[in-house]
């Protein structure tokens, strides 16, 4: 297996970064919908599962890889939630931004391995997208 490039180990990071991002997001929104509409708030902690999913094995892969993580690097914060009325257009556009994240990361010269796991997941992201749910990714295995 040749040597994953500093500009994939970089894009990975970056996907990590965001992947966190993402979750602290939505733990923000679950918790805001969670007293006054329990729909909401039950896709809500759905993504947010997805999204810490992706976020954990996309540490997993790198720590795999022998390369830094955003673990290692100060940590950053969420954006704030936008106002709770406004909260499934702004999730899509983010959403979006991930697929969007993903087929880039697509593009580059990725191992069979990364490219399965970045495959799954723009899978479920795009289900986000779509449906502004969440548990899409499989527990364990390649797959995820």
């Amino acid at each position: 297996m040749n040597a994953t490039s500093p500009a994939v180990l970089e894009a990975l990071r970056a996907a990590a970064r965001a992947e966190r991002a993402q979750a602290a997001y939505y733990r923000a929104l679950a918790s805001r919908a969670e007293p006054d509409s329990p729909d909401a708030a039950e896709r809500l902690n759905g993504l947010l599962a997805d999204e810490q999913h992706h976020y954990s094995r996309l540490i997993a892969r790198l720590l795999e890889l022998g390369a830094r993580t955003p673990a290692d690097e100060p940590g950053g914060r969420g954006a704030a939630p936008v106002e709770w009325d406004e909260w499934e257009a702004d999730a899509r556009a983010r959403e979006r931004r991930e697929i969007e994240r993903y087929e880039a990361l697509l593009e580059q010269d990725l191992d069979a391995r990364t490219r399965s796991l970045i495959e799954g997941f723009l899978e479920a992201e795009r289900h986000h997208e779509e449906q502004l749910g969440g548990k899409w990714m499989a527990a364990q295995g390649d797959e995820c």
